[in-house]
């Protein structure tokens, strides 16, 4: 059970306060409430771009890891396509230092434009090592835009391309910065070894002089129904030739969020999984293969890949993962298999919440999505996915017509003669 104080401050931020003495540490955890899918779709990018420029320092602080690091804290941060998450963990003894640094942040960034410079070229160097000379790195740029054809899914929070990076004016970064990065758009967590009474005194004094200012009002285009396959082909200088498949799957808050999520279990989730037992230690069809959901805010994706063993085409391995898929579908999942997911589920949600920083987490993403009574629900609602509810999910999500394939070849060696 996650305990949580909670007062919103006159400027709009959201405050949650978790209190756990069994630690000797705090965290400051602060959550935006802007992702990739806030975009504009000629500037992506943006969102990952300030999780950098944030640690640029502010108007006050030049250089923000010094005064941290100078308390024995250290930081971090990810962006997702739904938010931007920035975390400190530090001594509980010296928590005043971090909710300094973070008010400060959030009250003036820093527009330095050397700043900008800099992390621009980190965002590129970022974008040719992991997507681009990356084997397979490229393939969310690639699957992105042949699922969705309406929602700003359809980028990666990398961004469609690099020239919106490359080409990103100072202009922008501010209309940015006060669009989204403002108080009533976010949500703070304090955790860790407090004194609940002190920890609003200060989270008071430093967030409470913030200027207000209105959330920015989301209103995106929703995905349209799937009703025919869709196929890519590629190839690159990749280890060996791959399979990806994506559904449209319910969205994080969906009624059927946790049944997709035991479902991709059931069919994918590591060594004892359906698609691993019969496909790669049976058939050898594959060396590797997995099933897994996006845990999107708004309609994700459930997504199979799997690496092809030599000697076996693509097509050999779409057609025996589609033939395992529907002899599942149609015999459906037996109790005893349900009740394993489930506690294997419920096994690796207890371990993240063994973690303090992890709890913190929760209890932002929660709030953000006006739902933070739900993160005491979660074990609760995977145990109440009854067979009916996976079987039908299963067999209403899974389907050839609505399917997006991506073929990843190798490409065939280049020789020479000497």
């Amino acid at each position: 059970m996650i305990e949580y104080h909670h007062f919103t401050l006159e400027n709009g931020l959201r405050v949650y306060l978790h209190k756990d003495q069994s630690v000797t540490t705090a965290v400051v955890n602060v959550i935006y409430n802007v992702g990739a899918r806030d975009e504009d779709e000629s500037k992506t990018g943006f969102a990952h771009l300030f999780e950098h420029l944030m640690f640029g320092g502010s108007v006050n602080i030049p250089v923000y890891d010094e005064p941290l690091q100078s308390v024995g804290g250290e930081n971090n941060a990810f962006t997702s396509n739904d938010i931007t998450n920035y975390y400190l963990t530090l001594p509980a003894a010296n928590l005043e230092t971090g909710l300094w640094l973070e008010s400060d942040r959030m009250l003036g960034l820093s527009f330095d434009p050397n700043s900008l410079e800099v992390q621009r070229k980190v965002v590129i160097e970022e974008f040719n090592q992991r997507y681009l000379n990356q084997p397979y790195g490229d393939v969310w740029l690639k699957m992105r835009p042949l699922a969705y054809h309406t929602h700003p899914y359809k980028w990666a929070t990398i961004g469609k391309e690099i020239s919106h990076i490359e080409e990103a004016v100072m202009d922008d970064v501010k209309a940015f910065f006060h669009k989204h990065y403002v108080p009533a758009n976010a949500v703070l967590v304090v955790a860790g070894n407090l004194d609940l009474g002190e920890t609003e005194t200060m989270v008071r004094k430093w967030f409470g002089p913030i200027p207000a200012a209105p959330a920015p009002v989301r209103d995106l285009p929703q995905e349209l129904p799937q009703t025919e396959r869709r196929f890519l082909e590629v190839t690159a200088k990749v280890p060996a030739d791959a399979l990806y498949m994506v559904f449209h799957a319910p969205a994080r808050f969906d009624d059927n969020f946790h049944a997709s999520m035991l479902l991709s279990q059931w069919l994918g989730y590591g060594k004892s999984s359906l698609l691993y037992e019969k496909l790669v230690k049976d058939s050898r069809i594959f060396s590797s293969i997995s099933c897994g959901i996006t845990a999107s805010t708004d309609p994700g994706l459930l997504l199979f890949e799997g690496k092809l063993n030599a000697g076996k085409t693509i097509e050999e391995g779409e057609a025996a993962v589609w033939k395992l898929i529907n002899q599942a579908i149609k015999s459906g999942i037996s109790e005893e298999t349900l009740s394993k997911i489930k506690n294997q589920a419920e096994t690796a949600l207890a371990f993240e919440e063994i973690e303090v920083l992890n709890r913190a987490m929760n209890i932002a993403f929660f709030a953000l999505n006006d739902r933070v009574d739900d993160v005491n629900k979660e074990s609760l609602k995977m145990q109440a996915v009854s067979r009916k509810q996976l079987d039908q999910l299963a067999n209403d999500l899974i389907k050839p017509e609505k399917a997006s394939v991506l073929y990843y070849h190798k490409s065939a060696e280049v020789t020479t003669e000497p």
